[in-house]
């Protein structure tokens, strides 16, 4: 290795290491989170008494850094990032591209409870209303379908098969032994906590279950794969580079291609259900009427008449609404992410493998990154700069089977499948119990939705 090379990486550590220092106080979610006390006051009321949360709760959470040195502080190590690596530097200008999320994190976290928070969270995340890449369809529009899907008859039998009746030290123990086979050189922490409001949250190394709830083996699984081996595993292999160590810490431009990377591995294990993808699907429908003027009070109501319970309809509704306001017009859009993320990330695997790069495709777990920064991280792996991950899923660790498995779907994806489906709907119409599948398919515009 050269002087040159190793004054670059030795640069391009310390700029890393600064930008993770800056960022660890930015924590969005504990700026914005709720009193779990709101649940039981709202569910008592019968959805008729609004969430006592507005821009004075806010201003009452006092943020954990000091906004004006961390935006000068910011400022320049974008300005000494620009002028030691170069403006046009490829790792640089990732770099660059975290660093100003950040300054828009300080933003939004200044603006809690206020229009402006919506504004902002939607340059961070999206809206619902933007548009699939080369796509003309909206996420709303998807997410609706989704949750038509994820909504018949028949998903809501499946959903009986899961009954929640593990205990949260039950599930801390199983959940525990599980991970500690596949983080077989690190020390995962599953742990039992009063503080969330949520059933599973994930932080750094450490996967919280709410001490108060009942889990299904289902929801094991899915926190297996989906907190497990995507949000811990590309924590623990970003923290695992010599020098681009800013790929152990997330931003909120990394967002989709996290959220969406972990909802592909629940279906490419089988994992989720139709329940936990309803819960996905509509939190995007969520999004979009919070950004559009409706109220907490009727989006709660639209997922009430949609069949949810009341408690999945107030925690759908007051994961859109925290840091927000709750008489609409203004929310936290980061739940698109999942949604757009997944597709996105599928259309990434499949156009990597048409152009006969498969090779790429195990960088998806590198570390906390955005998808657009591949092509250049993996340049940085050829160079010695990015180590390869270490905690891989077996399917991306040999990826013969994904490439069949999107290769058939790829081959299928230009074919008109109608009237195959209308063969077999024909075979279920005698059948003394039939989900309404038929009348879906004939309603449903195929065609489009390619």
């Amino acid at each position: 290795m050269s002087q040159v090379e190793q004054a670059y990486k030795e640069k391009l550590k310390a700029f890393s290491d600064e930008l993770i220092r800056l960022q660890s106080p930015l924590q969005i979610l504990d700026a914005i989170k709720w009193p779990r006390e709101q649940e039981t006051k709202f569910l008592a009321s019968g959805g008729t008494r609004m969430p006592d949360i507005n821009a004075d709760f806010y201003q009452s959470q006092a943020l954990n850094f000091n906004p004006d040195t961390t935006r000068e502080d910011l400022k320049a190590l974008k300005k000494a990032i620009r002028k030691q690596l170069g403006a046009k530097d490829p790792l640089g200008r990732i770099l660059v591209k975290n660093l100003e999320q950040s300054q828009l994190v300080v933003d939004l976290l200044l603006s809690r409870g206020t229009q402006e928070f919506g504004c902002i969270s939607q340059q961070l995340y999206g809206s619902a209303r933007h548009k699939l890449h080369g796509d003309r369809h909206t996420l709303r529009q998807l997410g609706d379908r989704l949750s038509y899907l994820f909504s018949l008859p028949a998903a809501r039998r499946i959903n009986k098969q899961h009954p929640k009746v593990i205990s949260a030290p039950e599930a801390v123990d199983e959940l525990s032994r599980r991970l500690s086979k596949y983080f077989h050189n690190d020390d995962i922490l599953v742990r039992l906590s009063d503080g969330i409001v949520s059933d599973a949250a994930v932080g750094g190394d450490t996967i919280k279950l709410n001490s108060q709830a009942m889990f299904s083996e289902a929801d094991l699984n899915v926190y297996e794969v989906h907190e497990g081996w995507v949000h811990l595993g590309t924590t623990l292999n970003g923290r695992a580079q010599p020098w681009a160590t800013w790929l152990g810490s997330g931003s909120p431009r990394v967002a989709a291609t996290q959220e969406g990377l972990a909802v592909l591995l629940e279906m490419l294990t089988l994992s989720s259900t139709p329940g936990r993808a309803r819960r996905i699907s509509d939190r995007v429908a969520a999004v979009d009427m919070a950004e559009s003027g409706a109220d907490f009070i009727e989006v709660y109501r639209h997922f009430r008449e949609q069949n949810l319970s009341e408690r999945d309809s107030y925690r759908v509704t007051q994961r859109v609404f925290r840091g927000g306001m709750v008489t609409g017009g203004s929310c936290f859009t980061k739940d698109i992410s999942y949604v757009r993320g997944y597709v996105e990330n599928i259309n990434f695997i499949r156009a990597a493998i048409t152009a006969g790069m498969p090779e790429l495709l195990p960088m998806l777990f590198v570390g906390k990154l955005a998808i657009e920064d591949i092509p250049v991280l993996y340049q940085a792996h050829k160079q010695g700069i990015v180590e390869a991950p270490e905690y891989l899923p077996y399917m991306f660790e040999d990826y013969s089977g994904l490439y069949a498995w999107f290769g058939f779907a790829t081959g299928l994806a230009g074919i008109d499948l109608k009237g195959v489906q209308r063969h077999f709907q024909r075979l279920f119409r005698d059948l003394p119990t039939v989900d309404p599948i038929a009348e879906f398919v004939e309603d449903t515009e195929f065609d489009d939705w390619e």
